[in-house]
């Protein structure tokens, strides 16, 4: 893991007072021509010789060049202006291949005059590592699967590397993104891959070759369908349930939920212990919708703390008639399926539509004969689906998913 680490100097003439642990923003000095330069050093901890370091430097008043040196680059680097008015200055040069493990210093220049220091740390480097999941995983059927190969080593060469696997559907290109996790080594070359759903139990073969062919290294790679017992054989699901267009997830409602013909509504799907394999597979139906709608994964700070959650947005169809539409999410490949349903009110006008879904009064509506709630359907074999519906409600937080994966 490479941290952040801020460095303080306020300059004053050619004299420097140290400060550590200051906050990173920029600060004027108390007007008697002195001022804060802040350095900000992102892999000062940790580095292996190849990798990047990010250097930024905030506060220099001085025209002229900004520079940095350290035992740890193979010349004095320059850094450029960023940020407005240029009173920032970045550049991130990587660690020589021929500097041993230790701690060095890193100095910055500007004005013919050292103007900030900071320290590097620098480890030994590792032979090449292809990685294929994370050690002793195992997988589901349509689950995606991360492959890297970690190829930061002296004499290293070559940036075309490709993952077969029978497990894949087709071959898998390894590419390195600059702009990524692993934007401080420029020899990492990452790739994701969706396992097919219909693939069989069973440990797979995964071999990286290079550019000519020739393999590099094999992995093995474990898949496994989830089975009664497990906490994603059936999960623990909630929903669906609605929201208004321009709404919030935690406003949703299984039952009453209005909506004029012609506007959008959002479909709110909640799953404990989800099946991996399905994340990206998740759709709600039902009459009253355009097309099937898919559910994607709420991935925001909103959705901390709560189950696992997927809701996408639904167009109602245009001139429906009145009434209640059942609206239905098949999950866990089939054995479960949930259905609630949606209210319909007259035609909405294009002004009107988002506006009716969020302020429609709320009826508690009729789901059969008795007036009770719509029912969840477990479809599973006999005690089997029983064993497995016991252990999905006994199932704890999705962190625990894996673990229990694993011990199942």
């Amino acid at each position: 893991m490479h941290w952040t680490r801020t460095a303080v100097v306020v300059v004053a003439g050619t004299g420097a007072v140290w400060a550590g642990g200051a906050p990173s923003a920029v600060a004027d000095g108390p007007g008697d021509g002195s001022h804060e330069v802040h350095l900000l050093v992102n892999g000062a901890f940790g580095n292996r010789p190849g990798e990047l370091i990010d250097i930024e430097v905030q506060g220099v008043r001085d025209r002229g060049a900004v520079t940095v040196t350290s035992p740890v680059f193979r010349h004095r680097v320059r850094l450029t202006p960023d940020g407005p008015g240029g009173r920032a200055h970045h550049a991130r040069p990587a660690v020589a291949m021929t500097v041993r493990p230790g701690t060095y210093p890193l100095t910055v220049h500007a004005g013919g005059r050292v103007v900030a220091e900071d320290r590097v740390e620098v480890r030994a480097p590792r032979p090449a590592e292809f990685r294929a999941g994370a050690p002793d995983d195992v997988l589901r059927p349509g689950e995606r699967v991360g492959l890297s190969f970690d190829d930061l080593r002296p004499g290293a060469t070559g940036d075309v590397f490709t993952a077969a696997s029978p497990a894949f559907r087709s071959k898998v290109r390894l590419t390195h993104d600059p702009a990524g996790s692993h934007w401080n080594n420029p020899r990492m070359f990452t790739a994701l891959v969706a396992l097919p759903p219909d693939v069989k139990d069973g440990t797979y073969k995964v071999t990286l070759t290079a550019s000519d062919g020739r393999p590099v290294q094999e992995r093995p790679l474990v898949v496994r369908a989830a089975r009664p017992g497990d906490s994603d054989y059936v999960g623990r699901v909630r929903g669906p349930a609605f929201f208004a267009g321009q709404g919030r997830p935690e406003a949703a409602r299984a039952h009453g939920h209005k909506v004029a013909a012609g506007g959008k509504v959002n479909v709110l799907w909640r799953d404990s212990s989800p099946d991996p394999g399905e994340e990206e597979r998740l759709t709600a139906t039902s009459p009253a919708f355009e097309r099937p709608v898919p559910l994607r994964r709420d991935v925001s700070k909103a959705g901390d703390g709560d189950a696992p959650r997927y809701y996408g947005p639904a167009r109602v169809r245009s001139g429906l008639a009145a009434g209640r539409y059942p609206v239905t999410v098949i999950s866990h490949h089939g054995r479960v399926k949930r259905t609630a349903h949606l209210v319909v009110t007259g035609t909405a006008t294009a002004s009107s539509a988002s506006s009716r879904s969020s302020s429609a009064p709320s009826t508690s509506p009729v789901s059969s004969a008795s007036g009770g709630p719509d029912r969840t359907m477990l479809i599973a074999a006999g005690g089997a689906g029983l064993a497995a519906a016991t252990a999905a409600a006994a199932a704890t937080a999705a962190v625990l998913r894996r673990r229990a994966r694993r011990n199942g």
